[in-house]
């Protein structure tokens, strides 16, 4: 199994059709592999070896796409930056990785010598945006044309494809090594479910294409073969006026944009009627915000993937005719590709609806952490990936999430999810999105709180929503505080970073303190 497989199909059955729509450019599947050869070739001129990791920090194009194959028909490793990160956060990835290579587009070019200074194992950047190339930069499309065309280098296998970072939400992020076979494995397993892309389709990349979920779609329209559509960064606008003009059949989206666009009031006003499939994942969805977009979007098949970067990132799929009753609140059954159990802490199966952690296993599972073998060890056991996520399987094979090992809280002795309190709180009208954490209380040792943000217009008070989650939770898993901001802190993967929000909340209270000191 090798990345460039699709790309070598396609040329060959459809050498006419379009692979890239990008703003006003568009580029046939000639086109599209002619370039990505003569960028391999520009690598090994740059004395890229095999295995060496190269970098791209942009927002998503037509080059990204090209970037994604080009690297492995050269030979070498991927590695997609994390576009949200400080300069300090993408240096230690770089660093870590021993990456020697970056791609920057336009809108990086500002930290590009912060990350110099901070990289001195950085010997090339690599300019791939519009604007005119920076001094010191080599210019992508120069090296396009260049370089000749040179030989797919056919990594296969369990050859290193990429080191991908993890979002960063539990302090240094860990680069996750996966080989082409991962890739190619959760990529044939997803479309066999003959409910995701198929031949000939036009996917939206919407989400950040650095992002596992998002190239888990790149990747099986790569091997069906099908047109790519890219915006450079999620905004509700410019994706109702591509989905309409471009008329894209598919699209992923992490669920805090699928709220955005079901919620937005110009939905209505735009021609939708192309879309078929939407894909949903990177985050958990509340089942308010899941019906709404059913709604919205009633001739829309919606599937949701459950998985990490560790996987490939899909272990777990929700198909659309499963879509009702209980089965909303699940990831799903196990995908195609992949075996689900849930284990106990001696390792052991557990029966169904007993919570455990999650575990998979499959030819999708990582070859482990980079230069991290403690933690390697620590998350790949007698075979089964430890995902350090709660859950329970039914008796139907569905995967119920209940929360992060690290997430649940312990308040007088019980153990409450935080996904189940979220559940409740996003049926309250006035709430447009929650988080849950547990803080520190002399009487419970924790207690439960909620973070919310509100709908538009709306004021509920504390009593309120406390009442409104009595209604469909137990009394102890009821919010006991509340805060009330305008934004959340977000990953760059879209979900909710709960370590700030236990900082932030940690930060009021001391101050709180010291004023009523003082």
């Amino acid at each position: 199994m090798y990345l460039t497989q699709g790309l070598h199909r396609s040329l060959q059955a459809d050498p006419n059709g379009i692979a890239t729509i990008y703003k006003d450019r568009s580029r046939t599947y000639a086109e599209h592999a002619d370039r990505i050869a003569r960028f391999a070739g520009a690598l090994r001129q740059l004395n890229v070896q095999p295995g060496d990791r190269v970098a791209m920090l942009s927002l998503n194009s037509d080059r990204y796409a090209e970037y994604l194959l080009s690297v492995p028909w050269a030979g070498a490793a991927v590695n997609p930056v994390n576009i949200r990160w400080s300069p300090t956060e993408i240096a230690y990835s770089l660093n870590d990785s021993g990456t020697k290579v970056l791609l920057i587009d336009d809108a990086f070019l500002p930290m590009a010598q912060s990350l110099k200074e901070k990289t001195p194992g950085l010997e090339t950047l690599i300019h791939c945006g519009d604007g005119p190339t920076p001094e010191g930069m080599l210019s992508y499309e120069q090296l396009v044309a260049q370089n000749e065309p040179v030989e797919d280098a056919y990594r296969r296998g369990d050859d290193l494809a990429g080191v991908f970072y993890t979002g960063g939400t539990t302090g240094f992020p860990k680069g996750v090594m996966l080989s082409h076979t991962n890739f190619v494995t959760s990529g044939l397993g997803t479309v066999a479910t003959s409910e995701l892309l198929f031949a000939g389709a036009t996917f939206l990349h919407a989400a950040p294409m650095f992002h596992l979920a998002d190239l888990a779609a790149w990747c099986g329209l790569t091997i069906l073969g099908g047109t790519h559509v890219m915006v450079p960064f999620f905004e509700p606008t410019s994706v109702f006026q591509v989905i309409e003009k471009h008329r894209p059949t598919d699209v992923l989206l992490v669920p805090t944009m699928i709220q955005i666009l079901t919620d937005h009031p110009d939905a209505g006003n735009y021609d939708l009627s192309s879309m078929q499939r939407m894909l949903y994942g990177g985050a958990s969805i509340s089942e308010g915000v899941l019906k709404r977009t059913m709604e919205r979007f009633p001739g829309v098949r919606m599937t949701q993937a459950y998985g990490q970067t560790e996987a490939a990132p899909v272990i777990t799929l929700l198909l659309p005719d499963d879509h009702h009753g209980d089965a909303l609140r699940s990831g799903g059954r196990a995908a195609p590709h992949c075996q689900v159990a849930v284990l106990g802490a001696d390792g052991t199966e557990l029966p169904s609806g007993e919570v455990g952690e999650i575990c998979a296993r499959g030819a999708n599972v990582m070859l482990g952490y980079w230069n991290n073998p403690e933690q390697t060890a620590a998350a790949l056991q007698d075979g089964w990936l430890h995902t350090g996520d709660l859950g329970y399987l039914d008796a139907q094979g569905f995967v119920y999430v209940v929360d992060r090992l690290k997430d649940m809280i312990i308040t007088g002795g019980e153990n409450v999810y935080s996904a189940e309190v979220e559940n409740a709180l996003s049926k309250h009208p006035a709430v447009a999105s929650s988080a849950v954490i547990g803080v520190p209380d002399e009487r419970f040792g924790e207690r439960v709180h909620a973070v919310v943000i509100l709908a538009p217009d709306a004021a509920p008070t504390v009593e309120e929503l406390q009442a409104h989650c009595r209604e469909h939770i137990a009394g102890y898993k009821v919010p006991r505080s509340f805060a009330f901001p305008e934004s959340m802190p977000m990953s760059g993967a879209g979900k909710i970073l709960k370590r700030d929000l236990r900082e932030t909340y940690a930060r009021e209270k001391a101050a709180a303190s010291d004023g009523e000191q003082g």
